[in-house]
């Protein structure tokens, strides 16, 4: 195989690699979704909430004939990293404004998470109780007051929502919100006050359209649900896997949630069974969620219950202490076990340098350290391919079309010159891997939104504005092609000719952080190979000894 087929091999696979990567995280096989079936044991209040019973009480699910928003009264609550608004109709978490993020478009106002503002745009939190003259999502509960912040010397903020039955059963669901964290932890306090005993269940639902947030056509991303239990680990479910069949998994831990591009929301419910769920409510609106049986409450008698909500960016730190498996939301499908630990080089790099360009730079140098014995075995096996070159062009003008005594002339002179014209190969194979990886890690860590570089590269998880970063490395492939050995065959000369136009064009629709790794690493290479291209070369000539 000579030098240009190997390049054009390498670029092929690499390619390949990263398409069916992509496929694969937002189209591959998924866990088969268990069916949930109809039945007409159910009670007013399972079908007024709209969400499953328990399995080990009743294995059911009831479809909503349709899906609306109610609005009563807005409560605000802003803290130091979020500002929510929780809405006394249901005591839905409708709004939740992350301050520490900007939008992705006008960068004078924050990022918004959760909203309901724009009737096709859907992404609310609710919960609710489940059981006769108990308050679901469908109820509206009294608040003391409209707004609440957390102040100076303050770690926690609570809201109070409260609601009273006619047969005397009091709620009070209870909000508190946590400085310096993206959880807000939901409790129920169920008093009893009512003559008969209650049998309730809990349910956490996050409801999501199926249209927005699902990236670009050029960097499609997955949007959907997820949930995580120390028995099944991470599993996605799409919207589309949500029209086939409803989710009814059974579990004893564990969160479910709805995973996007840098951001994730999910229920944590407190410990003990529960069923995790999904619901297709209307056309394209659906909910994931979590519901568990609370047992027997006598008459008298109170009980609390709850779970914790996360709400906000995928940042390592704040998933693993929301709770455990929460980080695998940032995900990096089978390359888990070679970019985790990319990421936390990469982190800890920016933790010095506190640029995370500089840091992306420096990576990619200690990674072409780490590779510099594989990568000289390549390079010199090109280099040698290279300085046969006009021999190998006087074997094609030898033997002209004959195709079968050119290739047994061509592999009698590597055979003499000692040369494996595959020698190249295999060092570059072993470290497709670790750039993959590099590559996820890069496109995935929502660290990279708005983060600066340096002059125009203000944003390197946007495309460079004016495409210097893609033209430069387009520029470096050239050179590369220059360096390498020009194949005999006219028509890969022409491909690989091509080939950097071709992929300038595609990295100019990347974010610049990515071409930025890529060209570092391509200036990298040049230097690298050159050197090793002119050891060789004077060799050759008898001047040094290579």
């Amino acid at each position: 195989m000579d030098t240009k087929r190997l390049i054009l091999f390498v670029i092929f696979s690499f390619s390949i690699m990263m398409l069916w990567e992509a496929w694969q995280r937002d189209h591959g096989p998924q866990p088969a979704l268990q069916p949930v079936t109809q039945t007409t044991n159910q009670t007013a209040a399972n079908t007024e909430a709209g969400v499953p019973l328990p399995t080990n009480r009743q294995p059911a699910a009831v479809q909503d004939s349709g899906f609306s928003l109610q609005k009563g009264q807005r409560i605000r609550v802003t803290t130091d990293m979020i500002q929510a608004e929780i809405d006394t109709f249901g005591g839905d978490i409708r709004k939740v404004e992350l301050l520490k993020h900007l939008d992705t478009t006008d960068k004078t106002k924050k990022f918004v998470l959760l909203d309901d503002s724009k009737p096709s745009v859907v992404y609310v939190a609710q919960s609710g109780l489940i059981g006769s003259g108990l308050p679901s999502h469908k109820v509206t509960f009294n608040a003391n007051a409209g707004e609440y912040s957390l102040q100076d010397g303050q770690d926690k903020l609570e809201i109070r929502l409260a609601w009273e039955g006619a047969n005397g059963v009091r709620i009070d669901k209870v909000y508190r919100f946590h400085r310096g964290s993206y959880v807000m932890d939901v409790e129920y306090e169920i008093h009893n006050n009512s003559s008969v005993a209650l049998d309730p269940s809990v349910y956490f639902q996050i409801v999501h359209d199926s249209e927005s947030s699902q990236g670009t056509r050029m960097m499609p991303t997955f949007t959907g649900a997820a949930y995580f239990s120390d028995a099944d680990k991470y599993k996605k479910v799409s919207f589309a896997d949500m029209d086939k069949n409803n989710l009814s998994k059974s579990a004893k831990d564990g969160w479910i949630g709805l995973v996007q591009h840098y951001f994730v929301s999910a229920w944590i419910p407190q410990a003990g069974p529960r069923e995790y769920y999904t619901k297709h409510l209307s056309d394209k609106i659906y909910s994931m969620g979590s519901v568990s049986s609370l047992g027997t409450i006598a008459p008298g008698a109170s009980v609390k219950t709850g779970a914790s909500f996360y709400a906000g960016p995928q940042e390592h730190s704040q998933l693993l202490a929301a709770a455990p498996g929460l980080e695998y939301t940032v995900d990096y499908g089978w390359l888990t076990i070679i970019a985790t630990p990319l990421f936390w080089v990469l982190s800890h790099i920016q933790k010095l340098v506190q640029n995370w360009g500089v840091a992306i730079i420096l990576l990619t140098v200690l990674l072409k350290l780490m590779f510099y014995p594989l990568s000289a075995a390549s390079y010199r096996s090109m280099a040698h391919m290279r300085e046969l070159g006009p021999r190998l062009q006087q074997l094609k003008e030898k033997f002209g079309d004959d195709r079968q005594k050119l290739h047994e002339a061509m592999m009698q002179l590597y055979k003499t010159e000692k040369i494996n014209p595959m020698g190249g190969c295999l060092p570059i194979l072993i470290q497709i891997p670790v750039f993959i990886s590099l590559y996820w890690v890069l496109l995935g860590s929502v660290e990279m939104r708005h983060a600066p570089f340096a002059l125009w590269i203000q944003d390197l998880s946007a495309i460079d504005p004016y495409y210097v970063l893609p033209i430069l490395m387009g520029l470096t492939m050239i050179i590369q092609t220059r360096l390498n050995p020009t194949p005999p065959d006219p028509i890969q000369a022409k491909v690989m000719m091509i080939m950097p136009v071709v992929f300038s064009v595609f990295f100019f629709f990347f974010p610049a952080g990515l071409v930025l790794y890529w060209l570092v690493n391509n200036v990298l290479s040049i230097a690298q190979q050159w050197h090793i291209n002119r050891t060789i070369s004077l060799h050759k000539k008898g001047h040094v000894k290579a």
